[in-house]
């Protein structure tokens, strides 16, 4: 299926009747529904690096509770309104978009797929969805910008625990046309995992997701080594028991493979916890727009404002680092009673986006209701680039962004701008 034509005032809608009159299940994943493209992913994996992906913190119980507080909210469909000709562009920091759809940012992909973190930076670019890079790539920030083309895209920093290498990654992001400085705040340390645990499963230890690290030349130049730009791109499948093995028996490369991994650890996910006041150092360092990932409180939002943020993206890392958490749409929900907040996102200086637990189109609707300007999708994404590729990470974001404007349509709106913030005139709370 081709990409959607950019001059059409409705790319998606043609989605499900292409569908039907291809007479087959939709290709490459043969369904739109979640569930069963999570299994297919499992099934396809058959290890612990599914779980590094499906799996959250302690007891999974942030990440249930992020979907169940979305059947908490109910769209309220009007009728003979003419949604014919409906659009679901989103202007974010001044960019027009095609939708309000951003693909998360994900790590350590070469666990997940041959062709790792290509696969939804190629996606995004064909189909004009913008992409966010995470710090823990496989790839380097360079090989990435080449991937992504003249797709628009930002920069997911864990921050370092050194300025100078901080410095060193906003400037490779800059050169190579990264719009956004996305910095993640919730995991200055690994959250509590015992899926991970009980295997000893971190893939960085074995210089698996470091490829940023190996490839700047600040952080490479301590040991008295050159950058690797291009094609340092980690084994898959990813093996752990081959690495310990060639460990022991002493194979060099694997040897200077886990010396980079645990220096990279000590460096990006050091455990140091930073300070508002910290965040000077960034904003003074990096011209363009600055969002902080993981805020949760109104305080925090409030403070993001005050400390000279941009944006927030109301996430709890899908579940990843705190159990009993609340839930992401919750913490959006009571962020957008702010009245600081509000006035600052009205007069356009202050950009809310929302992330954790986004699996349908309504499920769009009724974030953009309580608030968020756009959404990031992130698990959907990766399970369709494990089980497919590039082409299955581009069905996920057809058939989400198709499920979306026919949920628009079908709820009697006509473009997103009647949804947006518009709480209880477009949803209702269920007793």
């Amino acid at each position: 299926m081709a990409a959607p034509n950019a001059d059409s005032a409705n790319p998606w809608g043609s989605y499900a009747l292409q569908l039907y009159a291809s007479r087959k299940a939709p290709q490459p994943l043969g369904t739109v529904v979640f569930e069963e493209i999570e299994a297919k992913a499992k099934e396809k994996l058959k290890d612990c690096a599914f779980m590094y992906a499906g799996g959250s913190a302690g007891t999974n119980s942030t990440e249930r509770a992020n979907r169940k507080q979305f059947e908490k909210w109910a769209i309220i469909p009007r009728m003979l309104v003419n949604a014919t000709k409906r659009t679901l562009e989103t202007t974010i920091f001044g960019v027009k978009h095609s939708s309000p759809v951003f693909i998360a940012p994900i790590g350590v992909q070469a666990i997940f797929a041959k062709d790792a973190e290509f696969n939804p930076a190629r996606a995004a670019q064909a189909l004009g969805v913008p992409f966010i890079l995470s710090t823990a790539a496989s790839r380097s920030i360079e090989e990435i910008a080449k991937a992504n083309g003249d797709g628009h895209r930002w920069y997911q920093l864990y921050w370092p625990r050194n300025n100078d290498v901080t410095l060193s990654l906003l400037g490779r992001a800059k050169a190579n046309n990264y719009k956004a400085l996305v910095v993640t705040l919730d995991t200055m340390a690994l959250g509590w995992r015992p899926h991970d645990l009980e295997k000893a499963y971190i893939p960085f230890a074995h210089g698996v997701g470091i490829q940023i690290g190996k490839s700047d030349p600040v952080f490479m130049a301590r040991y008295g080594k050159q950058p690797i730009t291009e094609g340092d791109h980690p084994e898959f499948p990813y093996d752990p028991a081959k690495f310990d093995q060639g460990f022991v028996a002493g194979d060099e490369k694997i040897k200077e493979q886990i010396f980079f991994g645990m220096e990279w650890l000590k460096e990006a996910n050091s455990g140091l916890f930073r300070s508002w006041e910290d965040l000077k150092f960034l904003r003074d360092n990096w011209e363009g727009p600055l969002v902080l990932k993981g805020i949760q409180r109104v305080q925090d939002a409030e403070l993001a404002i005050d400390h000279g943020a941009d944006g927030i993206i109301v996430s709890n890392h899908g579940g990843r680092q705190v159990d009993g958490a609340i839930p992401s749409l919750l913490a959006l929900e009571m962020i957008m009673k702010s009245e600081k907040v509000k006035a600052a996102q009205a007069a356009g200086k202050f950009t809310v986006l929302f992330d954790s637990g986004i699996r349908t189109g309504s499920d769009i609707i009724k974030a953009l209701a309580l608030g968020a300007q756009a959404v990031l999708l992130g698990r959907p994404w990766l399970y369709g680039s494990i089980v497919a590729g590039q082409a299955g990470v581009e069905q996920v974001l057809r058939h989400t962004l198709a499920d979306l404007d026919n949920t628009l349509g079908l709820a009697g709106f006509t473009s997103l701008d009647e949804v947006r913030g518009k709480g209880d005139e477009v949803i209702t709370r269920l007793s």
